[in-house]
């Protein structure tokens, strides 16, 4: 439980949510911690109705979930749950069922109309083909997909953090399957398995034999603008495309110790990233 503690105050170091080492009962602490989060967190409005569900959340429940999160090694072990585990919490699933299935190319464009072009022809179709629509649409090369893929294995989670009027607000991702799913990390701790994705990164790996790898992202427009998906998607580039020793620490970091995770060395990596 000390651990778990631990994980949470990284979490939220900069909202100064902290657990009273004198004895409380388990209902007590989480109302505390509700009443901090409203004073010093300015999304709290936003997710107002959810937060208030965690009143009747077990205290240890929380916190348990949160260090999984933050902490998905420990002990060499996995403890990082698959997405469709965290939306199903109450019934164990098994190993098929805990496993989400690729996401298909043919389920959005035919594949023939891919079949004799060469990379530059299909990366030309794939984004005059998603230019009308409110997704976002960019291509890999297969050796940028290779190195998602491999860091994506050693960093399953990892915390984004996005500009905003007010300051930053950090979103968390997670790896699963082709798809790289974001969620507001205030609204994941405090509604765990219900919390809402903001977007959705598919990989589509169809067409990899030519050279490329299609993304698609679908984002919720109540929660993020396109220009914040897109700074969200080009801040996943950043980490886990391309090769930078001060963000490959702060990934090994975040893995693998996260008492020493530090919010301002991950806001001072990307401060400099504009929207739109």
């Amino acid at each position: 439980m000390e651990c778990a503690r631990k994980c949470l105050r990284v979490l939220q170091s900069n909202h100064h949510i902290v657990t009273r080492r004198i004895a409380m009962t388990s209902a007590n602490r989480a109302k505390e911690a509700v009443e901090q989060l409203k004073e010093s967190n300015p999304y709290y409005s936003k997710y107002a109705d959810k937060i208030a569900k965690m009143q009747q959340t077990s205290a240890e429940e929380f916190l348990d979930r949160i260090e999984r999160v933050v902490n998905p090694i420990k002990d060499g072990q996995s403890q990082a749950r698959s997405y469709s585990e965290l939306l199903n919490p109450k019934r164990k699933l098994s190993k098929e069922e805990g496993e989400l299935p690729h996401k298909k190319l043919s389920d959005i464009m035919k594949l023939e109309l891919l079949e004799d072009k060469n990379a530059e022809e299909i990366s030309k179709i794939w984004l005059e083909y998603h230019k009308t629509k409110d997704v976002l649409a960019a291509t890999l090369t297969k050796a940028q997909y290779e190195t998602l893929t491999s860091r994506a294995k050693e960093h399953p989670i990892f915390l984004l953090p996005l500009p905003r009027s007010e300051g930053f607000e950090f979103i968390m991702l997670q790896f699963a399957a082709n798809t790289v799913h974001f969620t507001p990390l205030l609204a994941y701790q405090v509604h765990h398995e219900n919390a809402p994705e903001c977007l959705t990164l598919v990989h589509y790996t169809e067409v990899e034999e030519k050279g490329i790898v299609l993304m698609r992202g679908e984002y919720d427009s109540k929660v993020l603008t396109a220009q914040e998906a897109q700074c969200l998607a080009n801040e996943l580039q950043m980490f886990y495309y391309k090769t930078d020793e001060s963000k490959m620490k702060l990934l090994e970091t975040f893995t693998k110790r996260p008492d020493e995770f530090k919010h301002m060395d991950l806001i001072k990596e990307v401060e400099n990233i504009q929207l739109g």
